[in-house]
């Protein structure tokens, strides 16, 4: 399952990192609707808000459904047919819809048959495997990353340069009050069976009888998300072909000081080595590199000048070399320091 998730770029970062093509071949960044609206989250939990992609026609019904948009929806689907003048006392959980069953279920069916795909962006995810000794590690998960990632270029830039967004497959649907008023955008993440690249931090769960692992349905590359968004061109029965589970993960242990929802910094995704200490203390130095982080947002004052710390970093699973994406975080957290030690030398 996908039961809690992070996003941390500011809001034209994000527009940015979405970069696409249309139709036509031209490059376009999608519109934000509502922008205001959207806060980045180390820490996104249920029933928070969060940024995910659609098809401009979904709002515009003479617009290019290539087109896309992007919009802070409540994460926690509310079907527009549910009655209720609270859309909290929904009586079941729509965090999560499991692929085998969203053409089944009432929740989904219909918002789905209607072409009310979404994407859902996150720089990734976490996981929680169970422990001998009763606790549970976490693990935060996302797309391999490439040195250049390390490069967000700039603003006039054609290609983002800067950290692979994770695309997860989602609905999305409209619910308006009984007795009128604002209209509430809201989503469910699809799942999968998990992958064999996660599936070790499900196996004892699944050795307990909690019923199988899960994953989100990732989308990997623009042609999976082009498919999926766009419902006038691509029917329901062949978009869904895309929800499948994928290899193309990576993944590193990180503090259960994300096991809080109220905790919301930097430490809830920076790396930790197991083994030693499982918990990232906040000391002076560390300190350091979290408060860059933090202020790593648009519109943050400058970073101050203090070399930041280097981290350790350690995978559990790692079939390939190319996956050393936690060593390209380190890096690039790493690099933020370098102007201010050169300063100094001088």
């Amino acid at each position: 399952m996908c039961g809690r998730t992070a996003c941390s770029l500011g809001a034209d970062r994000l527009r940015r990192a979405c970069a696409y093509r249309d139709r036509r071949g031209r490059h376009q960044k999608p519109e934000w609707v509502r922008a205001e609206r959207y806060q980045p989250s180390y820490n996104k939990g249920p029933q928070s808000s969060g940024p995910v992609l659609l098809s401009r026609r979904h709002l515009h019904q003479d617009a290019d459904s290539s087109e896309r948009v992007l919009m802070d929806m409540r994460w926690g689907l509310v079907p527009s047919w549910f009655k209720n003048d609270d859309p909290s006392k929904l009586q079941f959980n729509t965090s999560n819809c499991r692929s085998d069953t969203m053409l089944k279920k009432s929740s989904y069916k219909g918002a789905l048959l209607k072409g009310k795909r979404c994407v859902v962006l996150a720089d990734g995810f976490y996981e929680w495997q169970q422990q001998q000794s009763g606790g549970k590690q976490p693990y935060f998960i996302y797309f391999p990353q490439t040195k250049d990632a390390m490069d967000e270029g700039k603003e006039g830039d054609e290609e983002w340069k800067g950290w692979r967004l994770l695309t997860m497959a989602g609905i999305f649907d409209c619910w308006e009050p009984p007795a009128g008023g604002e209209m509430l955008y809201t989503y469910t993440i699809i799942t999968v069976d998990a992958s064999k690249n996660v599936s070790f931090i499900h196996h004892r769960q699944v050795r307990a009888g909690k019923g199988p692992a899960e994953m989100p349905a990732i989308l990997d590359g623009d042609e999976a998300i082009r498919k999926w968004l766009d419902f006038a061109e691509v029917p329901t029965q062949e978009a869904i072909k895309l929800i499948q589970p994928t290899e193309n993960i990576v993944f590193h242990p990180v503090s259960t000081f994300v096991n809080s929802i109220r905790n919301n910094t930097p430490e809830c995704v920076a790396p930790i080595e197991l083994g030693a200490k499982k918990e990232v203390k906040t000391t002076p130095s560390n300190k350091v590199m979290l408060d860059w982080l933090k202020n790593s947002q648009e519109g943050s004052p400058q970073k101050k000048e203090n070399d930041l710390p280097k981290w350790k970093s350690q995978f559990i699973h790692s079939p390939s070399p190319k996956k050393t994406s936690a060593d390209v975080l380190q890096q690039w957290l790493g690099k933020q320091a370098e102007p201010a030690a050169k300063k100094r030398k001088a």
